[in-house]
């Protein structure tokens, strides 16, 4: 199950001339009707046949594709789309346009078997480019390969920039980067759980994605969470002979920030059969990517050390297996979590708040420099959100306002929305007890979701702090997602949020 395939590149990426290409590739860039229409007619008069040149001129598509006179043409076309509704929050972007479109050219690739490509940016800025290499090097994941450590392609990708941005392999590699911390979580989510159960886990993050010195990696075993109080955690993971683990990665960067850390908690359940309130098989199918949520944060992790993220940040995998034995924690159980609540078991199922809670609790109790400004956790939490939005669009859930409106408008220009779900604090009466300070989950069908975040507000000890309910999976292939099965959400939009933000 080795990373190292997932973290090479799936194209040799070269900024020079190419002889004899087998494949033409043009990004036309500009917005402007005039400028762009003129360009294609260039291109079309460089490759086009006679008799394809009327259809291809009249076309009113964005992408058109061609058998030309030296070989195979693709050109995509950039345009201003109208804002559509809430505020244009769940319209398509430019990113998401070009990252998908760049993809889905990949299988093309394949099946005409090309070798060699050129590529041109003609008059493209950066919003243009980097979606492009991100869409080839997303489309190029295959999991059998990169789980056999095997090169699923190798294709030689020429590209040449004529207009408003120069290359450099600089400026690719950090294509290349977001491009490798979303195949990374794509790929941790796809693992099998017999590989990748807590113990797993920590040897991928200690032996495997060889962190710069500015991470400081930390892992608490059983023992050690035992003597810190966190029962909770360790209460999911009673029943599974992998014991839990948190794994804290401490990122600072080389010069010294003023700002305060930002803390992502991952919630890592690297699988899920329900425990003792077992779901039904046809529910525990797909279980192995309940550890989504810590797939995002590593991924993030990974990103921020080696683009040098001038911000300091700390990552917490909180990791367990929830499985079904004699140990297991029971309904009605009782367990003081490390914040202090007395906390009663109501259903084994609504396992993803317990660990999240010890770890928030770890996160938000640090102090002097390293007390963070911003709690952010993330989570496969409840398939309440997905009845409510689907499974591409995230639940937000939030205690800052301004915080929401950076997150919300972050995921519409990464193509990754997400939509803010109201905190309605009576609904926390469902989670009451007779027996402790609450319950873990509630006996309404309503709501869930609020349930569950209003539970884990608890634990965010005043803070600023962000909920993302996600649901981390494509269910079928789709634009550069040419793979089903792990998609990285919500790696993209927190990368823009950060970008933002630093």
């Amino acid at each position: 199950m080795s990373m190292q395939s997932v973290l090479n590149s799936f194209f040799q990426f070269e900024i020079k001339p190419m002889q004899n290409p087998l494949g033409f590739v043009y990004v036309l860039g500009s917005e402007n009707d005039g400028a762009r229409k003129k360009e294609l007619k260039k291109i079309i008069d460089i490759h086009a046949l006679d008799h394809q040149e009327k259809n291809l001129l009249a076309s009113e598509k964005r992408t058109l594709h061609f058998m030309g006179l030296s070989g195979a043409v693709w050109i995509l076309q950039n345009a201003k789309v109208p804002k559509g509704q809430h505020g244009g929050l769940l319209d398509d972007s430019t990113y998401g346009w070009f990252r998908d479109q760049g993809g889905a050219l990949v299988a093309q690739f394949k099946s005409q078997t090309l070798d060699q490509v050129l590529v041109n940016f003609i008059d493209c800025d950066e919003a243009v480019v980097r979606p492009v290499l991100i869409g080839f090097e997303l489309a190029a994941y295959n999991f059998l390969s990169a789980y056999n450590a095997k090169q699923s392609m190798n294709i030689k990708i020429n590209l040449q920039s004529h207009g408003r941005i120069k290359l450099s392999d600089d400026w690719i590699e950090q294509a290349h980067l977001e491009a490798r911390s979303i195949q990374i979580a794509r790929h941790l989510v796809n693992l099998p759980p017999n590989d990748l159960n807590p113990e797993g886990f920590e040897k991928i993050v200690t032996k495997e994605l060889n962190f710069p010195k500015s991470v400081q990696v930390n892992v608490w075993d059983h023992k050690k969470l035992a003597t810190e109080n966190m029962n909770l955690l360790l209460a999911v993971g009673k029943g599974s002979n992998s014991p839990p683990r948190l794994i804290h990665l401490r990122y600072r960067p080389k010069k010294a920030s003023t700002k305060k850390p930002i803390a992502f908690v991952g919630k890592g359940i690297t699988f899920d059969t329900g425990g003792l309130d077992i779901k039904p098989s046809s529910g525990m199918r797909m279980m192995k990517k309940d550890m989504g949520g810590s797939a995002a944060v590593l991924a993030l992790a990974y990103w921020v050390a080696y683009s040098n993220y001038p911000r300091p940040c700390d990552f917490y995998l909180s990791l367990a297996e929830n499985s079904v034995d004699s140990t297991s924690m029971r309904p009605s159980d009782l367990y003081r979590s490390r914040a202090g609540y007395l906390v009663e078991i109501d259903n084994t199922d609504a396992e993803g708040r317990l660990v999240l809670a010890d770890a928030m609790d770890v996160a938000v109790r640090q102090k002097g420099k390293d007390e963070p400004e911003i709690v952010v956790d993330i989570a496969t939490l409840t398939g309440a959100i997905k009845v409510a939005l689907g499974t591409e669009v995230a639940g937000l859930f939030t205690n800052d306002d301004v915080i929401a409106e950076q997150i919300l408008k972050a995921g519409q220009r990464a193509a990754e929305p997400s939509w803010r779900i109201p905190l309605v604090q009576k609904y926390f009466s469902a989670l009451s007890s007779n027996f402790a300070d609450f319950r873990n989950s509630g006996d309404s069908g309503f709501g869930g979701a609020i349930h569950a975040a209003l539970f884990l507000e608890k634990f965010c000890g005043g803070k600023k702090w962000v909920h993302l309910d996600i649901y981390a999976w494509s269910d079928k292939p789709a634009g550069a997602m040419g793979f089903a099965g792990g998609n990285g959400q919500p790696v993209q939009s927190m990368i823009e949020w950060l970008k933002g933000i630093g």
